[in-house]
């Protein structure tokens, strides 16, 4: 059957984004449990917030190479390996007796999930033709925004009833079942590009496609930088700047988890019909609502609605950024954009909760707003610079409809 004849594969796409919730929901759980696990092994909650800089530096550093030196292997089975790997990284969390431990725990997580992310990053543009590359995205995509709606918060309320230890634990009991439903559900692929006769594989560094790929994942850095800066410390800001008592904190990060779902729908509908005025929008609806949140912390009905817009906007960003990388980038380095983006991701995560713990140390959660907006703006105004000098070129602007880069894409 051709790929145009096969139906959608709604039940695989589910696997890989259950897959993509717990790993997400894993790699930010410390930033709803800050304060606890601080009191717990005795330092501070920088020193907590650094665990997510950790760990992404760790994909950093791995997500690239061991795309490539794994691209040969099954795709499926090596899934399966990575998550059986991510598994052990959490039980390893919950059962360390002190912080240089735990570290290590959350070392050989970041291995996993750098390699995780650069198989899954690519997997859905394996099971779908090229013009169903959205709608595919958006439904593993919604395995990460789940993660921010339930996981996170569910995880923060777990740690705070029963101990941070049992939230890790109980991540790693999923991740078994997940290994299951993986072997079960998630079909096999073909990753290798198939060559006409007399083609000649192109090398990476050639291809026409990686100077947009590249522009992507700039501009993931920048937003991502600005976004964890902030949202790394986001529970000293709820409960010390805005006041909240501590059960509040995970109501909010649901309503937060929940805005960005509305975000990704948003993405989808706004963003495959008005794709350039969908990111200006959740750009600009970002800067908006951080920077209301830094003016007018004192008021809790502005703070929750803020968090709503906030969530909102910041929720289509990565799928509208993921789904368009997806679509520039030739089959031939399409794994490896994968990774790239991982990698962009992660720097932007990591850099931003360093960034934002020397801030917090200095000046408790005041500027990371103030900062996240800016960045934001950087991103803006890089899109803008980006967009006249491809104009000047008579070059199609990046963030044109779906439907037009399929016809002209390589």
């Amino acid at each position: 059957m051709s790929s145009a004849d096969r139906p959608f594969p709604w039940v695989g796409l589910i696997t890989l984004a259950t897959a993509i919730f717990v790993l997400v929901t894993s790699e930010f759980l410390p930033t709803g449990l800050l304060p606890v696990m601080a009191r717990d092994l005795a330092v501070t909650e920088s020193q907590i917030g650094l665990l997510i800089t950790i760990f992404a530096g760790t994909v950093v550093v791995s997500a690239a190479p061991l795309a490539a030196l794994t691209r040969h292997y099954s795709r499926k089975s090596l899934l399966l390996a990575v998550l059986a790997v991510f598994a052990l990284a959490n039980v390893l969390a919950a059962i360390a007796p002190s912080y240089e431990l735990l570290i290590g725990a959350r070392v050989l997580g970041g291995i996993a999930h750098g390699l995780f992310w650069a198989i899954a990053g690519a997997y859905a543009g394996h099971l779908v033709p090229r013009h169903q590359l959205a709608r595919a995205v958006a439904v593993t995509s919604a395995g990460g925004t789940t993660a921010f709606v339930l996981g996170v918060p569910l995880g923060t309320a777990l740690g705070i009833a029963l101990g941070w230890r049992a939230a890790f634990g109980v991540i790693a009991a999923v991740v078994v079942v997940l290994v299951v439903l993986v072997i079960r559900f998630l079909p096999a692929v073909d990753h290798r590009v198939t060559l006409a006769t007399g083609e000649i594989t192109v090398p990476v560094r050639r291809d026409p496609t990686m100077p947009s790929v590249l522009f992507i994942c700039l501009l993931v850095v920048i937003i991502v930088t600005g976004h964890n800066v902030f949202y790394t410390y986001i529970a000293p800001f709820v409960l010390d700047t805005a006041g909240f008592a501590p059960e509040a904190l995970s109501i909010l990060l649901f309503l937060y988890g929940g805005a960005g779902a509305i975000g990704l729908v948003l993405a989808g509908v706004v963003g495959g019909r008005y794709p350039r005025g969908g990111l200006y929008g959740m750009l600009a609806g970002v800067i908006l609502a951080v920077s209301v949140l830094a003016l007018f912390a004192g008021i809790p009905v502005v703070v929750v609605i803020a968090f709503v817009v906030w969530g909102a906007a910041f929720g289509g960003l990565p799928t509208l950024l993921q789904t368009r990388l997806l679509q520039v980038a030739s089959p031939n380095v399409r794994d490896v954009g994968a990774a790239l983006l991982t990698t962009s991701f992660n720097i932007g995560i990591g850099g931003g909760a360093a960034i934002g713990a020397v801030l917090f140390s200095f000046s408790g959660t005041t500027w990371l707003p103030w900062v996240e907006a800016g960045a934001l703006a950087l991103a803006i105004l890089a899109l803008i610079i980006m967009e006249a000098r491809r104009r000047a070129r008579g070059v199609p602007l990046v963030t044109r409809p779906i439907a037009i880069v399929e016809a002209e894409s390589p």
